[in-house]
C-alpha cells in the first residue's frame, strides 16, 4: 500500500473536478426554487391536497459537478387511486414543464430540461411508513430524509468522490444493463464506513457474501454477494441489483487504488473500437469459432431488454454446451441491432453421438430402449458394461445448423427476444463476425482485449 500522502494527493486532485463550484451550486438552487414554486402554484388548483419534495443527489449535496439531474416528487394522498395519481401527476408535470415529455417507470412522469438541468417531476403517494408503499417510488422521499439527517458536508464530499470512483471503474448505476451501485447505495456505504478511504480499504478486504445492516433490523436474509438492508425498509436489500462481477470489480480496483493511487482510476475509459483487421488477427490467434445471432432490437426499455438478453444468452449457451460445442465465453450486445455472441472451442461434432440407455436389469425401461433402436440406422443397441448403448445420428453437427433451425425456439429465451427472432435473424460464423465491427467495435474490443 502506497504512502497515505500520495493517496490523499490523488483524492484532492479528483475533488477539484467533482465538487460543484459555488456559481454552479447557486444556479442549481435557483432552478430548484423556481420549479418548486411553480409546482406549488399548480397544486393549489388541484381538487386534492399534495406537496412537492426535492429528492435525489441534488437534494443532499452529493451531486457531481456537471451532473444536471434534479428530481422533484409530488406526493399525493394514498386515498386516491392510481389513475388519479397519474392524471394529477401529469397535470402538475406538464404545467411546470410545458416542454416536457412523458416517460414511464412504474407509472408516467414528466421529464424536461431547464437552464441545462435535466428535470424529472414524478408523482408518488405520501405514505406514513415505507412498509405501506403503493408504488416503488414512494420510498424515495424516505431515503432522502434518512440520508439528509445523517450526512454532513465532509461525508457528502466523500460520496461525490466515491461516485466518481465507481463511475471511473464502470460499476456506478443501478440500471439492469450496468447492475452496479446506485446513488443511494453509495451514500449508505460511505455512511456505514465513515468516509471514502475507509470504504475503499474495507471493500479491498471483503469476503462475499457481505452483509451490512445500518439500523440493525436483523429481520431478513438475502442470497446476494452484497446485502445492505434498507434502513427505511428492513425487507429490502438496497444492493439487490448489484452483480457479483461488479462487487469483484470494485475489490480489484480498490486494491489497485490503495497500492498505486492514480487519478486515471476516477475517469471512465472506453477502449478504442476494434477494426476488421484487428478482429481477424484475434480470430486467427485464438483459433476458436465465434458465432453471432444478430437481430433487430425489440421496442422495449433497457431495463426490460438487458435481463431478456442475458436470459437468451444463457439459454443459447446452455443448449450449445449440451450439444457438445464447448463454450469459451459469451456476451450480449445491443445498439440499433442486438447480438448474442458465443465463442466455441468445438467447431464441428461427429456425425454420430453416443446415447447411453438404462441398465439391462431394469427390464421395462431396458426393453423399451432396445425396441426403440433395434432395426434402425443407429449403431447398436450393444452392451457397454451392464447398459444398452447406441451410436445414433447427431441432429446437428455444427452450431450454425442448430441456430438456423426451428429448434432455437426450444431454448429459454426472453419473451421479446423470442418475438424478435421470429421476425428474422442472421447467424454469423467465424470471420463473418467482422460484419459487426461498425456497430459493435467497442464491445468487441472489450471482449477480445479484456480487463477487470
Amino acid at each position: 500500500m502506497r504512502d497515505a500522502e500520495e493517496f490523499e494527493s490523488v483524492v484532492a486532485a479528483v475533488r477539484e473536478s467533482v465538487d460543484p463550484a459555488p456559481d454552479e451550486q447557486e444556479r442549481m438552487e435557483q432552478v430548484v426554487t423556481a420549479l418548486i414554486e411553480r409546482a406549488e402554484a399548480v397544486i393549489e388548483e388541484l381538487p386534492v391536497e399534495a406537496d412537492v419534495v426535492r429528492v435525489g443527489s441534488t437534494a443532499r449535496d452529493t451531486w457531481i459537478s456537471g451532473d444536471r439531474d434534479i428530481d422533484l416528487f409530488v406526493r399525493f394522498p394514498p386515498s386516491i387511486d392510481r389513475a388519479e395519481l397519474e392524471e394529477y401527476g401529469l397535470e402538475v408535470g406538464h404545467e411546470v414543464l410545458p416542454d416536457g415529455n412523458e416517460e414511464y417507470a412504474e407509472h408516467p412522469y414528466v421529464k424536461s430540461t431547464v437552464d441545462s438541468f435535466d428535470i424529472d417531476l414524478v408523482p408518488c403517494y405520501d405514505v406514513d411508513d415505507p412498509g405501506d408503499i403503493k408504488s416503488a417510488v414512494d420510498r424515495t422521499p424516505f431515503h432522502a430524509q434518512y440520508i439528509n439527517e445523517r450526512l454532513d458536508a465532509e461525508l457528502a464530499r466523500d460520496v461525490r468522490l466515491t461516485k466518481q470512483f465507481f463511475s471511473g471503474i464502470g460499476v456506478y448505476g443501478s440500471d439492469l444493463r450496468t447492475r452496479g451501485f446506485s446513488g443511494y447505495l453509495t451514500e449508505l456505504l460511505v455512511l456505514e464506513y465513515g468516509g471514502f478511504r475507509a470504504l475503499i480499504e474495507a471493500a479491498a478486504e471483503w469476503h462475499p457474501p457481505v452483509e451490512l445492516d445500518p439500523e440493525e433490523h436483523g429481520e431478513e436474509t438475502f442470497d446476494d454477494p452484497l446485502t445492505v438492508i434498507d434502513p427505511t425498509d428492513p425487507n429490502r436489500n438496497v444492493a439487490a441489483v448489484l452483480s457479483a462481477e461488479n462487487v469483484a470489480r470494485l475489490q480489484h480496483y480498490a486494491r489497485k487504488l490503495l497500492d498505486d493511487p492514480s487519478t486515471d482510476l476516477f475517469t471512465p475509459i472506453e477502449p478504442d473500437p476494434l477494426d476488421e483487421a484487428a478482429l481477424v488477427v484475434h480470430l486467427q490467434n485464438r483459433r476458436t469459432t465465434p458465432v453471432a445471432i444478430r437481430f433487430d432490437v425489440p421496442d422495449i426499455v433497457d431495463d426490460q431488454l438487458y435481463p431478456q438478453l442475458r436470459r437468451s444468452e444463457s439459454g443459447i449457451v446452455e443448449e450449445l454446451d449440451r450439444r457438445g460445442f464447448d463454450i469459451c465465453r459469451s456476451r450480449a450486445f445491443a445498439h440499433e441491432t442486438a447480438v448474442l455472441f458465443v465463442e466455441l472451442a468445438v467447431t464441428r461434432r461427429p456425425a454420430i453421438e453416443r446415447h447411453i440407455g438404462p441398465p439391462v436389469h431394469v427390464r421395462s425401461h431396458a426393453e423399451g430402449f432396445f425396441e426403440k433402436y433395434d432395426g434402425t440406422d443407429a449403431y447398436g443397441p450393444f452392451l457397454d458394461g451392464d447398459r444398452y448403448v447406441v451410436e445414433r445420428a447427431r441432429e446437428y453437427t455444427t452450431a450454425a445448423a442448430f441456430l438456423n433451425s426451428e429448434d432455437i425456439f426450444t431454448v429459454a429465451l426472453g419473451t421479446h427476444i423470442e418475438q424478435a427472432l421470429e421476425d428474422g435473424y442472421d447467424v454469423l460464423v467465424g470471420e463473418d463476425i467482422t460484419a459487426l465491427v461498425d456497430e459493435f467495435g467497442v464491445e468487441l474490443a472489450r471482449y477480445f482485449e479484456p480487463t477487470p
